[in-house]
This record gives structure tokens, sequence and C-alpha cells, in this order.
């Protein structure tokens, strides 16, 4: 190498002087040291590693440390922490779906914060049985004659294949019209597969008969499996047994019938909002299944769970399956579901839950008047046009997908910066906004936003587009 061609490997930045540099800044999101410097070193070797590969243009110092700088504020907002649901998306998978209530909010930080009861018998003193409480509670509003709950509703499903479809009789019966994707590129074909039951599929996608599902059944047949569609609809050309049919044909031939109801819903949800009538697992177990399994995070507003409800001498022998230890819930989550239940047995038919406020809130009464003192607040910022439109909310998380319910979002038209930039400035906030695009505008649906959280939308708004 020439003396008078510049050695790009001289160029590349020590690790110590980086961060030494990066310490000086007044900009620097709190992230711990030793991430930080993980971050630098890694950036150092893979800018060494370009060098190797033939990189003659190495960035300047500072240009590094910005760099790092932004990767650091990047990394510090990957973490997890509460944002401001604008979308219109009352359970949404990427938000963490549905909201805790105070009341189980209040109750994990007591237990999660202290020692605790979750394996001790307080009268005895002895070892307890962990979650024997909320089983009783969980039995008791679903009208079941047992229940139990595990980490979701996916693992729910799979207890319930290697409990009853296992062994000589190994085999579950499905409709193809309900071999689902339950998001995430999760199916039910490979969550029985991965239970070790057969699967047997009858009918055809768009329909089956009850004669289909009484000529695959042979002496291997354990269960028969309902699934409910919760995250999308057929229609026209359609025809499937009901449950009540299924349920017949199970008990002539001894087969125990489940279903996979998905939502959780508790309610009558045509009593929140203008939406369908979504079944409860108390409608399906007087229906005469012998199992039904539904998510605690969805419908039922609760924290990420899957309930087991039905036969007691199945759920029984569920938690006695080797497996039911590797899925069960912790102390935190089996508070929250806790709460959640004694809410619903407390409140009878109207429960204080987050998201039912949310479904049942009114435009006119409750959405409207939040949106126009918003509107009065920003008045007189410049860059931007504010104004309020009639939307359409969703229930989202894979519940419901025909609802329609009628919101309220704020209106904005940024005239100094374009609409990505503004829905990435709101979401680089210290309590992020997330908006949607919709005609040319950015909106913020209230019914999403809790009231509480308006002054911050303000506050954010103010900050991206300056004080009056």
């Amino acid at each position: 190498m020439s003396s008078k061609t510049p050695n790009p490997f001289a160029r590349i930045p020590a690790v110590d002087k980086v961060l030494h540099a990066i310490s000086q800044r007044d900009d620097l999101a709190p992230v711990p040291l030793p991430l930080v410097t993980g971050l630098v070193r890694e950036a150092v070797e893979a800018l060494r590693e370009d060098v190797k590969g033939g990189l003659t243009e190495v960035p300047e110092f500072d240009a590094f440390v910005d760099t790092r700088v932004a990767e650091i504020d990047s990394l510090h907002r990957s973490r997890i922490h509460p944002v401001i649901n604008g979308t219109g998306v009352c359970i949404h998978t990427n938000l963490g779906r549905s909201p805790l209530s105070a009341r189980a909010v209040a109750g994990i930080a007591g237990v999660g914060q202290f020692y605790n009861n979750i394996e001790l018998d307080l009268d005895s003193g002895e070892r307890g049985k962990r979650g024997g409480f909320l089983e009783k509670c969980l039995a008791t509003l679903i009208g079941a004659e047992a229940a139990t709950v595990t980490n979701n509703c996916a693992a729910a499903l799979i207890l319930m294949l290697k409990h009853l479809a296992n062994g000589e009789r190994n085999e579950a019966i499905i409709s193809r019209g309900e071999l689902v994707e339950i998001g995430g590129g999760f199916r039910v074909p490979e969550i029985m597969e991965a239970s070790g039951t057969k699967l047997v599929e009858v009918g055809a996608t768009n329909k089956t008969s009850l004669e289909d599902y009484e000529k695959a059944i042979t002496p291997q047949t354990g269960m028969l499996l309902k699934v409910h569609r919760s995250n999308f609809w057929m229609g026209g050309f359609t025809h499937e047994p009901g449950t009540e049919e299924l349920v017949e044909l199970g008990k002539a031939h001894g087969i125990p019938v489940v279903e996979d109801l998905g939502s959780g819903a508790m309610v009558m949800t045509e009593g929140l909002a203008p939406i369908p009538h979504e079944p409860t697992a108390t409608e399906v177990l007087q229906r005469g299944v012998d199992l039904v399994c539904v998510s605690g995070d969805k419908l039922f507003g609760g924290p990420q769970a899957g309930i087991i409800a039905g036969r007691a001498d199945l759920v029984a022998g569920i938690k006695k399956e080797p497996f039911f230890r590797a899925l069960r819930c912790d102390k935190l989550i089996l508070t929250a579901m806790q709460e959640t239940i004694l809410e619903y047995l407390s409140a009878g038919e109207n429960p204080d839950l987050p998201l039912l406020r949310m479904l049942s809130a009114s435009v006119e009464e409750d959405l409207r008047p939040r949106a126009q003192a918003i509107i009065e607040s920003l008045k007189g910022i410049e860059g931007v046009e504010i104004g309020m439109v009639d939307t359409i909310a969703r229930c989202g998380g894979g519940t419901m997908p025909k609802a329609e319910i009628p919101s309220l979002a704020l209106d904005f038209k940024p005239l100094t910066m374009s609409l990505p930039k503004l829905a990435k400035k709101l979401r680089e906030r210290e309590l992020p906004v997330m908006g949607y695009v919709a005609e040319d505008r950015f909106r913020i649906d209230l019914r999403t936003v809790f009231p509480e959280q308006d002054r911050k939308v303000i506050e954010n708004l103010l900050a991206i587009f300056g004080k009056l």
C-alpha cells in the first residue's frame, strides 16, 4: 500500500474512544452501559470486517458516533413499555391485546412484590393446591363442573388433544373448514400434530355433514373436535352440523366432543355495541360438549392464558398430564386471571373491565366531547390541519372479523412534513402514539385511547408542532 494511499484500518475508531464520546451526549437514552458497550463493539467489529472485505469509505468518527446513539435510542424504544393505541383495534395483538383492569394490576403488584400463598394452605400450614381458588371461581363463572388455566389457548388445545387422543385412540376428527391459522403462522393442524394426535379431516372446505363425521369414526377415534371460526367467516354455499348434533353423535359412539372457542366472550357482546353475538363458553357447555377452551386475553379481558372448562373427570385428567406443568401459569398470570374472574362474579352483567368499557363507549356521549376538547387544546398550532371524522373500529385479536363498531377519530393533515414522518415522530415520543393513515390523513381513533391519555396525546402533538 502506497504511503500516499489512506489506510482505512487506521480510521476504524477504538471502542473506548467511541464509548467516551457517547457518554458525553445529553441526548442518550438510558440504556445500561453493558448493552451500550456490546452494541459499540459489534459495530466496530462489523466495520472492521467490511474493511477487510474491501470497504474504503470509512465513516467519519462523529457520524459513526451519531449512528450508534441512534441505535441505542432504537434499542431503548424496543423495550416493553406503555403505548397509546389510536388504531381503533381494541384487541391489538401487537400492542398487548386486552388491557388489564385496575383490580388485576393491583393484585399483580401485591403478589409480585411480596411473598404469597400460591402453593400454601393457610388453614393447615402445609403445601396447598396451586390456583385452587381461581379454578373454583372460574368453574362457577362458566357454569362448568371444573375448570383450569394454561399459559395460552393453543396450550389448552394441545393438552386436551394429548389427554383424549392418544395411545390406541389417537385420532381426532375435524372439519376441513375449521383447520384455521390462529396467527403468527401457527395453524390448528400443526398444533394437533405437535400433540401427537393423528388428524382426520372430513368434509369439504365449505360444506361438512354429520355423515362425514360418522363415516370417519373408527376404533382409533379419540375425540370429535370443533374449532370456532373466530378470526374469519364463511358465506354462500356452506353447511356444517351444529354443536348439538356432534354431541349426540359423540354420545352414540362414546366419544368426547371438544370445542375450541378461542375468543373468550363471557358477556352478551351484542349488548355492548352494534356487533354480532359471540358464543360464550357457558353456551357451548350447555349444548353438551365435554370440554371447551377459550383465550384469557381476548374478549375475556384478562392476561394471556388458556381456559379449559367442562367435565370434572376430564379436567382432572388433563391436570395430571406431565406436559401440564410445562404449560402452567406463573403467580402473576394466575393473580391477573383471579382478579378478572372475581370482577365478573362480583359485578354480574356489568363487569368493570377496560375492554368492555372500550367496546361500549358511545360516539356522541363519550368520544365526541373528548375529540372537541382535544381539538380546542390544539387550537392555534401551526403546520397541521386538525379535525374529527367518523370511523369504524374493530375488535381485533382474531375476534369477530365482521364486527364494525362506529367510532370517532382525530384527523390530521400535516403541512410541514409527510404522513410517515408524523407517524414516526409520534412513535418516537416517550409515551408513543400509534395511529393509522387513511384518505391522505393521519388518524387517532379515540375508542382505543384511554380518556386519561388524552392529555398525553395533546402534549405529544404540541411537542411536535410547537406550542402557542
